[in-house]
């Protein structure tokens, strides 16, 4: 888990190089973590206050990596409504739902060999996040309406800016998860 606050960060993201400036030693340790965490295969958790540059930090990580030159795909759970997550996480086979003309691959089978960015993830509902539990602990899935298990490489890192110890003590975020 890496935390970051405002005070501490100043982020640009102006090309195709994440550049990241920080002048605090919070910040200057918040980097120093993440360039340990990159090339190891660990799940990455950022939490942080919101404009203090977690996707900035995601994409460091992942360029640090050795995933940097596979994907990196970013999903905003909080824009999201509840029954697109899912289909949005895991694709859809044609037929699955009224409109569901062609089989969709979701954003975990495109970001196969890479990084998977779940922003926000705090914001998942608790069926979706047993759903991903599954995924995380299996790295398999089921596409929305499929029979198939379909297997993927991919490595997880989720950014919030609440605090997941409260959210677990109300019952709003799993514990396992």
């Amino acid at each position: 888990v890496l935390s970051m606050r405002s005070r501490d960060v100043a982020v640009s993201d102006h090309d195709s190089h994440d550049l990241v400036v920080g002048h605090s030693a919070g910040w200057a340790d918040a980097i120093k973590r993440a360039t340990l965490v990159a090339p190891t295969e660990a799940t990455v958790l950022l939490q942080g206050e919101s404009g203090t540059g977690k996707e900035v930090m995601a994409r460091l990580i992942h360029t640090k990596s050795p995933r940097g030159n596979r994907p990196f795909v970013a999903i905003n759970c909080a824009a999201l409504p509840e029954n697109l997550l899912e289909s949005e996480l895991f694709g859809y086979e044609r037929g699955a739902f009224t409109g569901a003309q062609q089989t969709k691959p979701g954003q975990v089978e495109i970001a196969a060999g890479g990084v998977l960015f779940l922003d926000e993830v705090s914001e998942m509902s608790l069926a979706a996040q047993a759903k991903f539990l599954r995924f995380l602990q299996e790295r398999e899935f089921q596409r929305l309406g499929g029979t198939r298990v379909v297997k993927t490489n991919v490595r997880i890192i989720a950014a919030t800016n609440r605090d997941l110890q409260q959210a677990m003590e109300r019952g709003s975020f799993r514990h396992d998860l």
